[in-house]
């Protein structure tokens, strides 16, 4: 049809006149969007913006001595290098269980190492032990909503799922509230013995079963040998005879009790669906499962006092647990121990993203203590793409901190975080050095007096070490005949360079 042919209502659409809704809806939603997502980004970094200090009564109640103590202590412990070890200590002693299992994580996805867990605490739960799940709200939205395996669980009565800060649609409309993680990672077993650490409770991490990712990952198990005496006696953590058991367990309570913390799919009622009944049956028929394939790993014959290490003092280092800003409590008291120390200070942490506050903090260790070390993932090894990226913005001030800098290149990304400090105290939990962890997320690291495990802790972090490079400078590294830098795509490297200069505004959720 000819311009001349064409009908007026034809014409105005053409001519961009009286387009009326269809041409105003496009420009309706640019409109929007350029509204609304300088919204979500501002409400979401508001409360993290303003970098927190630490305040003076925290200052005040720092008292070194507390982390030593003479003699031993109530506690053993032992550390879980592997996957392996994380799945067969957690099988064991869950179904040890008589009372109580606590199971705290930052990240819960449906897999067989969970369907292996779930099991065994559906098992129990039917034999009368109470089962308390917390998990932060986005792996509670992202993961487990759309699996009815956690809502078959959930159905228990003597289970009870509970979301820290929990994540929904509507969260678009009160952004601030988005960004407050839980990130701690623990399993309280009765009075007898909990695991914490840096995993998560998925394949990844637990297990040896087949993923398309693995990650080295690293946790302390701590042996109460005075369980079933009066937990009690003496009334501050750190009381003689007090395991550090019930001051991880007290912590639990503090964050389980939050506000914050809503029931996921509490409903019992949930057990007349078909599809919660044949997860149920999974489970079941999985716990029978697993007790004929490992029948090593299930009942009393593992003696955990003598595979465990002797301890003089255990010590729980935690943030403050609400959704906002924080004071830098983990990373003031650690560093404030590693000031102590008399020889060395040896730190891993998968990636550092640091603040003028921190560069200065960590410079004063290093200008203090004879020899301080550092080993980080490497950009080319690592899994975490925005602190790579700003590592490689940031890495002369990193560099400048004045510790020895080794980048793992072992092939598989390592996630344990962990430090020694001298020959007889060591760290272990889920906190990673960098802004994220410091201000914005609850975290926990354990600390240990003990001789034993320190050197078992240094030698497992010689491992790691084994696979490094020396980093010299900026652009130059020492790198031993056996390691083998993996090879990166140009396009990979050129968005490391551009995310690395967008996220300079909003590094404080890195």
């Amino acid at each position: 049809m000819g311009e001349g042919k064409r009908s007026k209502k034809e014409r105005k659409y053409v001519d961009g006149r009286g387009s009326g809704k269809k041409c105003s809806l496009p420009k309706a939603a640019a409109v929007g969007a350029l509204i609304f997502v300088p919204y979500l980004v501002a409400g979401a970094m508001l409360p993290f913006w303003n970098y927190r200090t630490v305040s003076p009564e925290t200052k005040k109640a720092f008292d070194a001595g507390a982390f030593r103590r003479e003699g031993e202590g109530p506690d053993r412990a032992m550390l879980l290098e592997t996957g392996t070890s994380a799945w067969e200590h957690r099988m064991r002693l869950m179904d040890r269980a008589k009372e109580r299992i606590i199971l705290s994580t930052f990240d819960m996805r449906y897999g067989e190492s969970t369907k292996d867990i779930l099991a065994v605490l559906w098992h129990k739960a039917e034999q009368g032990v109470k089962v308390q799940i917390l998990v932060d709200g986005f792996s509670g939205f992202i993961r487990m909503e759309p699996e009815p395996l956690f809502a078959a669980a959930a159905s228990h009565p003597n289970i009870e799922i509970r979301i820290y800060n929990p994540v929904s649609p509507l969260t678009l409309l009160t952004p601030w509230k988005s960004q407050g993680r839980m990130h701690d990672k623990y399993v309280i077993v009765d009075e007898d013995a909990y695991i914490l650490g840096g995993r998560n409770c998925f394949d990844y991490f637990i297990g040896d079963y087949e993923t398309d990712n693995k990650s080295l990952d690293r946790e302390v198990l701590v042996w109460n040998t005075k369980a079933g005496s009066d937990p009690a006696q003496g009334n501050t953590a750190d009381a003689e005879g007090r395991s550090s058991l019930y001051e991880v367990e007290d912590y639990f309570h503090k964050v389980w009790e939050l506000p914050v913390c809503r029931p996921f799919h509490d409903d019992e009622g949930m057990q007349e669906k078909r599809r919660i009944q044949e997860q149920i049956a999974m489970l079941e028929e999985r716990y029978r499962w697993l007790h004929e394939e490992h029948a090593e790993v299930f009942g009393d014959g593992y003696d955990y006092e003598s595979h465990t290490r002797p301890t003089s003092c255990i010590r729980l280092v935690s943030n403050p647990v609400g959704i906002y800003g924080k004071e830098p409590t983990v990373f003031y008291t650690l560093t404030e121990l590693m000031k102590q120390a008399r020889e060395r200070v040896i730190l891993h942490t998968p990636y550092i993203v640091t603040n003028d506050y921190m560069n200065e903090t960590l410079s004063d260790v290093a200008d203090r203590v004879p020899y301080a070390e550092m080993v980080i993932n490497s950009v080319e090894n690592g899994d975490n793409f925005v602190a790579s990226s700003d590592y490689q913005y940031h890495k002369k001030d990193i560099v400048d901190l004045g510790f020895q800098l080794y980048e793992y290149d072992g092939g598989i990304s390592t996630h344990g975080k962990s430090f020694v400090i001298d020959h007889d105290l060591c760290g272990i939990g889920s906190y990673n050095w960098d802004l994220r962890s410091t201000y914005m997320d609850t975290e926990l690291m354990l600390v240990v007096q003990s001789e034993e495990l320190t050197a078992d802790l240094t030698a497992a972090m010689d491992e790691i070490k084994y696979n490094c490079r020396q980093v010299v400078d900026e652009k130059n590294y020492i790198v031993p005949e056996h390691v083998t830098v993996a090879r990166v795509p140009l396009w990979k490297r050129l968005a490391w360079k551009a995310v690395g200069f967008i996220l300079q505004p909003f590094r404080c959720v890195a």
